[in-house]
């Protein structure tokens, strides 16, 4: 479980600070490591989130061969990429499947609001989520690993957008 956590905190790390806005192709459609910034899309192994189609995630092997979608707002995408403020329309979702060959046989789905630098305490905030990256909230987190589903975090309400506190 502490990888599956380490794994996506670094991936949503990477997804909403470390990829510089000048990595996204110019072209259309989707890069050879499995983004399309255009359609604010990732759908391939996880080997590619990284940009380097190396067999690892940041290093390690055991996520590697997962098939992985990421989606993200236009908010987030405004806000990561073009410097516009951060706004509740900004959402991520990671849909991890390593049920494929040489996969890690974990399954696992996490959505990921921006609730700014208040968080429990922000207007945006929902009742059983957990902060992340200081202004970030994990509205749900749920997953199949060994057989056994497990409910790591559902928030309510779990869907992107309001209502608002």
């Amino acid at each position: 479980m502490k990888r599956i956590i380490i794994v996506v905190g670094m991936l949503l790390l990477m997804l909403a600070i470390a990829v510089p806005a000048y990595a996204q192709p110019a072209g259309k459609g989707f890069d050879e490591f499995g983004y399309n910034y255009q359609a604010r899309i990732f759908v391939g192994a996880a080997d590619g989130v990284d940009r380097t189609l190396d067999g690892t995630v940041w290093g390690d092997t055991f996520y590697a061969n997962d098939h992985l979608v990421m989606k993200w707002s236009k908010a987030w995408d405004d806000a990561r990429f073009h410097g516009a403020p951060w706004s509740p329309e900004a959402w991520c979702s990671n849909e991890w499947n390593g049920m494929v060959p040489g996969g890690s046989a974990e399954v696992w789905h996490y959505k990921i609001i921006w609730v700014g630098p208040e968080l429990e305490a922000s207007p945006y905030w929902r009742e059983g989520g957990y902060a992340i990256w200081g202004q970030f909230e994990v509205i749900l987190s749920q997953g199949v690993v060994g057989k056994k589903h497990i409910w790591e975090t559902h928030a309510t309400p779990s869907g992107y957008g309001g209502p608002y506190k």
